[in-house]
């Protein structure tokens, strides 16, 4: 078993940086202290080595727990003077020191950019070998056909095994094939061997550079534009050096236009064709020789109202620009998390992590960070594809959002609104969502059913057909009445729309589960070592006893379902049987009906939140409880004070809230906070869809 993996390419362009994000993203979601380090890198005056992607997404501390040894040039001036064995012995003093505070060390090996192929090869092995690293390949399989991949597999097996490596598994990555399965099983079958061999096809966006990439190459200045406008990808780069007319003509989706900064034409002529262009219009514009639109363009640009389209400018010539341009690389940074969003999703879809989780060293944590927590809510997801609807369609976090979710593969998407606005969006924000379904629900052809459906549900409630119409015409009773008719199996909104308006039609037609007499919700609270359940902090503001027996029991489900261990704490300002009152009269009743209907589960109360979390103060009041000082599962007397609780949990002590998941209901239903983030809807999407799989048993 493996404490330490060695990412190494075996030359260059291997895309190892995917292959090492991906292998980080299931190690931090298993240890609470996973270090990178790297032997050798780049300079150290930017992205070439990785180390800001990596310490800036799992949250690591340069110069602590991201570590470097040498930059190429350190390297070679060491090697001059001292020698190959003292360099090795530099590097091996670095690496301990990131290896003394951290459960676990990922190591990724050169970039092949200073030396001849041959020498990194050896010099990874020598690194990996001295370090006590298992090593995991990866083999670059673009343009090689199965023989040579089989060829350079066995190669890279037999050389690292020579040199004294463990090969832990192997990464064929950027094949060109569409059945990378049926590849891997031909590829294992031919080169034998007990270790994992995993296949990752040519994944063509992940090549695509942005708009920031080229700032950064080109030392560009952006005078127009934002630099969420500088994350667009450019598939094609056009140089417009002809009449306006005519150039228009070679415009196509995601182009990048370089043109000299005195033509007026060019860049006005490009703005009112990235409202026509495709479907994601352009990805920005570069101007050159060092000139600017003058002032009255520049207005009038303004006046377009088209900030998401960047404008660069340089000093280099149309020539020099162009050919810079078409050296640019395309870099995983820690800002662009839809790249990072699909780069995951491709690793995730061709590397069975469990498999590769198998042959490392790495107990499972008995505390569950917040990352950890949200990495499982993903891979649970994705392990069984749901179909959730986002009635929001038109609102940027949602798209955001959609593009994640979609790029990381943890649902289906369906987003509602008018076509033509979030087509607009989408191009403007530089999205992609081919493979999202979009639906208007005024003009889509199950409007005409789901008010017949609506109707002949309300119609003793007094809603003529007139009205379900138009009700159904809302994107919130329109969503929902895919979940009821099974046209989706969940849906979230509120990102925009109140709480009550998301949830009144889920009341109206879907209902509660049979057994179950309320609706009620939970926040998932994310602390720095564990998660916890806080109910109800958004829907009931004042539940009856036998109501917070029932928000109780649910609480412990849901809890459940997300891999939490339930021990319920039924809140009260007192603890036992030291209070009297109303209130704690309240708080007793219930625990008294939780503990009739559900004899195996947990439950203490009336019990204050420092007995029930704090095992000291536990051991003082309530000594012989199973659940004092352990609870898990928190439930407060009344909304006033579940909704300030937890958020002053989640402001004062840095917690992620997840939530409010709502509980009770046949199918699964969730609200967002007008303040949500875009995490927050992914997360909460995510949660939508495990629901979902419990409601099929998947």
């Amino acid at each position: 078993m493996a404490r330490a993996l060695y990412v190494a390419a075996t030359e260059p362009r291997s895309g190892k940086s995917l292959v090492t994000l991906g292998v980080m993203e299931l190690l931090a979601a298993r240890a609470r202290r996973v270090g990178f380090f790297r032997p050798v890198v780049a300079s150290d005056r930017g992205l070439e080595n990785d180390m800001d992607l990596i310490a800036g997404r799992y949250g690591l501390v340069p110069g602590e727990t991201a570590v470097y040894a040498f930059t190429n040039d350190d390297a070679q001036e060491r090697l001059t003077k001292v020698g190959y064995a003292e360099v090795l012995k530099d590097i091996l003093a670095r690496y301990k020191a990131v290896e003394e505070q951290c459960d676990l060390v990922v190591c990724e090996g050169t970039d092949f950019t200073g030396v001849s192929t041959a020498f990194e090869f050896d010099f990874n092995a020598a690194v990996a070998q001295n370090l006590g690293c298992a090593i995991l390949p990866v083999i670059n399989g673009h343009g090689r056909d199965e023989r040579q991949l089989g060829n350079a597999i066995l190669a890279a097996r037999q050389t690292y095994t020579a040199r004294g490596c463990r090969v832990l598994a192997t990464v064929v990555n950027r094949a060109g094939t569409p059945e990378p399965a049926d590849l891997r099983a031909r590829l294992a079958a031919a080169v034998g061997g007990h270790e994992p061999l995993f296949v990752i096809p040519e994944e063509p966006a992940l090549g695509w550079p942005t708009m920031a990439d080229v700032a950064r190459a080109l030392g560009a200045e952006l005078i127009h534009g934002t630099e969420e406008g500088l994350k667009k990808e450019y598939h094609e780069v056009k140089v417009a050096a002809m009449e306006l007319s005519h150039f228009l003509r070679h415009l196509t989706d995601a182009n990048l236009v370089i043109t000299a900064g005195d033509r007026a034409d060019i860049v006005i002529g490009s703005f009112v064709a990235n409202r026509s262009v495709a479907s994601r219009g352009l990805a920005g514009i570069v101007l050159t020789g060092g000139l600017r639109p003058d002032l009255k363009i520049r207005n009038m640009l303004t006046g377009l109202s088209d900030s998401a389209l960047p404008i660069l400018a340089v000093e280099d010539d149309t020539y020099q620009t162009a050919t810079r341009v078409n050296a640019v690389r395309a870099w995983l940074t820690p800002d662009n998390e839809r790249k990072i969003a699909r780069a995951l999703g491709v690793f995730e879809s061709h590397v069975d992590v469990g498999e590769l989780e198998d042959h490392i060293d790495l107990a499972r944590p008995e505390r569950v960070t917040p990352l950890m927590f949200e990495y499982q809510l993903i891979r649970r997801a994705a392990a069984d594809r749901k179909t959730i609807v986002l009635p929001e369609g038109e609102e940027e976090r949602v798209l955001r959002a959609a593009d994640i979710l979609t790029r990381r593969q943890v649902a289906n998407i369906v987003l509602l609104g008018e076509r033509d606005i979030i087509r607009r969006r989408i191009s403007a924000m530089g999205l992609d969502l081919a493979g999202v379904e979009i639906i208007d629900p005024v003009a889509s052809p199950l409007h005409q059913t789901f008010s017949e459906t609506y109707f002949a549900l309300r119609k003793h409630k007094g809603i003529t057909a007139e009205i379900a119409a138009d009700i159904m015409g809302d994107r919130s009773y329109f969503g929902t009445m895919m979940v009821h008719q099974g046209l989706a199996d969940g849906m979230v909104s509120g990102a925009v729309n109140t709480t009550a308006h998301t949830i009144r039609p889920s009341f109206e037609f879907i209902r509660t589960r049979p057994g179950v007499s309320i609706v009620s919700s939970v926040f998932l609270m994310c602390l720095a070592d564990r998660v916890l359940v806080y109910g109800d902090c958004a829907v009931n503001p004042s539940p009856s006893a036998a109501e917070l027996a029932d928000i109780a029991i649910s609480a412990a489900a849901t809890a459940t379902q997300f891999g939490i261990e339930p021990r319920v704490a039924m809140l009260s300002y007192s603890t036992g049987e030291s209070g009297t009152g109303d209130e704690v009269d309240r708080i007793r009743e219930a625990t008294r009906l939780v503990r009739s209907r559900s004899p195996g589960l947990l439950v203490e109360g009336p019990i204050q939140y420092d007995a029930a979390a704090d095992a000291t103060v536990a051991r003082t009041k309530m000594p012989d409880s199973d659940v004092a000082g352990r609870a898990t599962v928190y439930i407060f007397p009344d909304l006033n004070a579940g909704n300030n609780a937890y958020k002053a949990v989640q402001r004062s002590a840095g917690a992620v809230a997840i939530g409010p998941v709502l509980q009770g209901l046949n199918k699964p239903v969730n609200d967002l906070s007008r303040g949500c983030t875009v995490t927050d809807i992914v997360n909460t999407v995510a949660i939508t869809a495990i629901q979902a799989q419990q409601e099929t048993g998947g």
